[in-house]
């Protein structure tokens, strides 16, 4: 609810200042552009992949962890495990956040320029635009697919 506020204040703020008559308002479907970008597809493959290897990891450390035999074995076996695995998850993160930055400012990039041809004032996310507006989501996605 309060993004359809947050929406029909900012159009009304752009009705009453012209901005909304100059050039109009555009939308985008982000996750569409996503489904639709090869580079998007690609980098998703590459987190997740990551990820399961995390996974693997952790089974394979259970199976390790099986196999001891003492207390303070297993005690250190924990510890200097946890250590490993707080840093794998580090830098899954920050290669997840990498790449999510990554796609994110190349479909912007595109978008402005579309938003550029078109003469249009701004773009908003699809789920704030209640009625109206120029669907742009194609005509980034065309674009993209010309960029590697």
């Amino acid at each position: 609810m309060k993004k359809v506020k947050l929406s029909l204040v900012m159009f009304a703020f752009m009705a009453m200042t012209g901005i909304a008559n100059a050039g109009g308002v555009g939308y985008i479907d982000y996750l569409k552009v996503i489904d639709n970008y090869d580079y998007a597809k690609k980098a998703i493959k590459e987190v997740d992949a990551k990820g399961l290897e995390m996974q693997q990891y952790l089974v394979d450390k259970e199976k390790e962890y099986k196999s001891l035999d003492t207390p303070l074995k297993k005690q250190t076996f924990e510890q200097k495990t946890a250590q490993e695995f707080r840093a794998k998850e580090q830098a899954y993160m920050a290669l997840k956040n990498k790449r999510e930055q990554e796609v994110y400012d190349k479909i912007r990039e595109v978008a402005k320029t579309v938003m550029v041809e078109h003469k249009l004032d701004a773009i908003m996310n699809q789920k704030d635009i209640f009625v109206g507006g120029l669907d742009i989501t194609d005509m980034v996605i065309n674009k993209l697919k010309g960029i590697r």
